[in-house]
């Protein structure tokens, strides 16, 4: 049978081991490699087994601390997603506010509409480098990034809002004449059928329906929408009693399916100016009005010409009706 070395260790570092040759334990000296190979032998079985009882103690138990820490950020980023749904319904409404800004505000005042380059000018999109040290840096920086664009777009569009006022100094005489107001008062109607294409409700054929139904009791007032002279005052084909107003500057509107009308061809009326009453006359499935705008005789959607008379909630709010209404009465 063989046998090993024996090291036994008696106080200060000395070492002995077995010679079975001379059956004696003789003095041995190790050498440096032989006494850190014995260490190591001792340490990494002890450091493997602090890390797994390391390991096992923070994934088996949870301190009320970090308790409270998971939940906090658990909240955190229920409130960063609500926060982000919020910014983006936020910058839809922008987009929709630039539209009706360069496509009629900046149009009527003679100005060209604002460039993309000119809306984002200035846009820093390192500022929110140092975030990418935060934990969830990810949604944080869209977070931030969104936030600093709806920033940007808000002071751009007050910059426009500016130069329409500064314009509209100038141009007191064409703003007066546009139609801008709603025909009827907003207490008096619902919102029958909006702009665009359209089943026909007697020939049930799809047509393009060139203004807005407002469903209002008959004998309800009608106003004038803009300053202008009365082009037409009786009846007409399909519109029965038909109120037309042209309004200078290539505008024209059109009251249709009137129950009563107040005003003569060749009067100038004034915005505001009661011109007729709801009815059901002509091509007509109940009493209603039928309103149309038209700009160098081509029809235009009338909810765009709404903005001396309704908050941006308002409109926001018109937009959403005339878009869903579908139940054409003419």
């Amino acid at each position: 049978m063989q046998l090993r070395p024996i090291l036994i260790k008696l106080g200060k570092p000395i070492f002995y081991k077995y010679n079975p040759d001379t059956d004696n334990f003789e003095r041995f000296y190790p050498t440096m490699k032989e006494r850190f190979t014995s260490w190591l032998k001792v340490l990494i079985p002890s450091l493997i087994l602090a890390a797994l009882f390391v390991i096992i103690f923070n994934y088996a138990f949870t301190t009320p601390s970090e308790k409270t820490l998971k939940a906090e950020n658990k909240r955190l980023k229920s409130q960063y997603g609500a926060m982000y749904s919020q910014l983006d319904n936020m910058l839809s409404v922008m987009d929709k506010l630039e539209a009706r800004d360069d496509n009629l505000y900046r149009v009527m005042m003679q100005l060209d509409p604002m460039s993309d380059a000119q809306r984002l000018s200035g846009l820093d999109d390192n500022r929110y480098s140092h975030l990418s040290k935060l934990s969830d840096s990810r949604l944080v920086d869209q977070l931030s990034r969104r936030m600093s664009l709806l920033e940007k777009r808000i002071y751009t569009q007050l910059q426009s809002y500016d130069q329409l006022q500064e314009a509209l100094g100038n141009q007191q005489d064409r703003l007066g004449h546009i139609p801008s107001v709603i025909p009827i008062n907003i207490a008096d109607y619902t919102m029958s059928s909006g702009y665009g294409w359209r089943v026909d409700p007697i020939y049930g054929a799809s047509k393009f329906h060139e203004g807005l139904d407002f469903a209002a009791s008959k004998g309800t007032n009608v106003f004038a929408t803009g300053d202008g002279k009365v082009i037409v005052a009786g009846r007409e084909a399909g519109y029965g009693n038909c109120i037309d107003i042209d309004h200078g500057y290539n505008y024209l509107t059109r009251y249709a399916h009137l129950s009563e009308i107040m005003v003569k061809p060749g009067e100038e009326v004034k915005r505001g100016q009661l011109i007729g009453k709801v009815g059901s006359t002509g091509k007509s499935t109940g009493p209603h009005l039928h309103y149309e705008v038209r700009y160098k005789d081509l029809p235009q959607n009338p909810v765009n010409f709404y903005f001396m008379d309704l908050t941006p909630e308002e409109y926001y709010e018109m937009i959403q009706i005339a878009e869903n209404a579908g139940h054409v009465m003419d």
